[in-house]
């Protein structure tokens, strides 16, 4: 076996790097994850939330991948009960491009494919609360999916990787890479490393980073922009909305954090650089919503935006909407192996991960066993999360109703170790930000500026009640100064 300083290193700190990283490692592999800037700091952290099995996929035949995303969903709920909860969907039928007994053939294969199911199953409505917001709506169907705290997800598969041996850097940019003998030789932004294996999971720059490793991959990506608005609520209730528009996309209106969440488009981009949403999205989505809701909702409303690349498997689809959302795993094994992600999706970045490993095993000489398919996610040791939310309630009385229900979502069973005996948190800066959480997301969660805790940890940078200066001195005194915000405030 050559001698290496790492038995794999993964390029890409997004879902499917981390998901990648912690099944290797829970195989016993010696694991370096770079990640240029922060995780989940692109498209993992820009995604509509959802742990689904993709409804709109069966439209397009993609029986295989809606399956798998089916059992994937239920597996991720039982795995990050904290995290991943249930969600019901409203799919009003009015303005539906879609005829009834297709929309109802379609809920009853989603509802079957996956096989037994803990979620309900779907059914059809006719006036009532749920057709309330919207305008003319007199019938529809409601079925079920699941929420996800995208960013927080992928730190949570790289915080499993890392207490089970793997070496998770942020902020570190792989320069070059060139085999060497048996191994690969990486140049990092700081410093060299050798590695038996090397996997390309950067997203949307996975063709780039091929051309700084000297090869060419034969599968393609295709980059699709996903936008995204934040609204103030357009409708009570936790529930959610699907929404038909008229060139047959679909939109999704969510609850999120007090507010409301409208997503998203799909538009071909040329480059992997800054994602932005455009003028011409942001009229679509408000269209979008302005179509169905009694409750209208202008440009000067919107509070927040944030877009993300998406890094398609190029299927030769002509419109955006009709890409496969299906990875595919192209495997070089021309000297040191060399993995390369294309596609995929957070609902099935897990099953990513186990196949990925998988694949390396036999060129790199070593047994692969599926580890994660049943494993929990650090916090998700609990019961029924209103139980354990009760407990967090009665054990930390001080943290008050919205805190709790924050932290106890975001930490899960972790909440214990954060805060155990403390009845005093530290230094408050604002929305119930205390110190002792800043620092376990600087020590614990590899947090390093403004941005990563605001944005992507902690989603409270949508209160606007952070003393983001206050906080920005703090995390400078812990490692390095911050970065400015790539969330667009309105």
């Amino acid at each position: 076996m050559p001698v290496s300083d790492y038995d794999l290193l993964i390029i890409g700190g997004g879902i499917n790097g981390a998901a990648i990283a912690r099944e290797a490692a829970l195989n016993g592999l010696k694991v370096l994850l770079v990640e240029k800037s922060d995780l989940a700091s692109a498209t993992s952290s820009a995604s509509t939330k959802l742990i689904h099995g993709g409804l709109r996929y069966l439209e397009y035949y993609e029986f295989k991948l809606v399956r798998e995303a089916l059992i994937e969903r239920e597996r991720l709920l039982k795995a990050a009960p904290h995290l991943i909860y249930p969600l019901e969907f409203v799919l009003p039928h009015e303005h539906a491009v879609r005829p009834k007994w297709m929309i109802r053939a379609g809920l009853f294969l989603y509802d079957h494919l996956g096989g037994r199911m803990s979620l309900p199953k779907s059914r059809a409505i006719r006036g009532g609360p749920y057709l309330a917001p919207l305008k003319n709506a007199t019938s529809g169907f409601v079925y079920s999916d699941a929420w996800v705290d995208d960013a927080r997800l992928v730190v949570l598969n790289a915080r499993d990787a890392a207490d089970n041996g793997a070496e998770i850097r942020t902020r570190t940019e792989l320069l070059s890479a060139r085999r060497e003998g048996e191994v690969w030789r990486a140049g990092l932004s700081d410093g060299e490393v050798t590695a038996r294996a090397l996997v390309n999971a950067a997203g949307p720059w996975v063709s780039e980073v091929a051309g700084r490793l000297g090869v060419h991959a034969r599968a393609g990506a295709r980059l699709i922009r996903g936008s995204h608005l934040i609204v103030p609520r357009l409708f009570e209730g936790e529930h959610a909305y699907i929404l038909q528009q008229p060139d047959r996309r679909i939109v999704f209106a969510i609850p999120y954090h007090g507010h409301s969440l409208v997503g998203t488009t799909d538009v071909p981009v040329e480059g992997s650089g800054e994602a932005r949403i455009s003028e011409v999205e942001t009229g679509y989505l408000l269209e979008a919503v302005n179509r169905y809701f009694t409750r209208q909702t202008g440009r000067g409303d919107i509070i927040a935006t944030y877009a993300g690349i998406r890094s398609l498997y190029d299927d030769g689809a002509s419109e955006a909407r009709q890409v496969t959302r299906d990875y595919v795993l192209e495997l070089d094994d021309e000297g040191p192996p060399l993995l390369s992600v294309f596609g995929g999706k957070i609902t099935t970045a897990r099953h990513l991960g186990q196949v990925a490993v998988e694949k390396l095993a036999g060129p790199m000489g070593f047994d692969a066993t599926p580890v994660t398919a049943a494993r929990i996610f650090p916090g998700g040791e609990i019961d029924r999360f209103d139980h354990f939310l009760a407990k967090v309630r009665a054990r930390w009385p001080f943290l008050g109703e919205a805190r709790s229900l924050r932290m106890a979502r975001a930490y899960g069973s972790m909440l214990e170790a954060m805060i155990g005996d403390r009845t005093d948190l530290g230094d408050e800066f604002g929305a119930g930000l205390s110190a002792v959480e800043v620092d376990w997301l600087a020590d614990r969660e590899w947090a390093r500026t403004v941005e990563d805790v605001l944005w992507r940890r902690t989603k409270l940078g949508l209160t606007g009640e952070v003393d983001e200066e206050r906080l920005e001195v703090y995390l400078s005194a812990k490692s390095s100064p911050f970065a400015s915000s790539e969330v667009e405030k309105r």
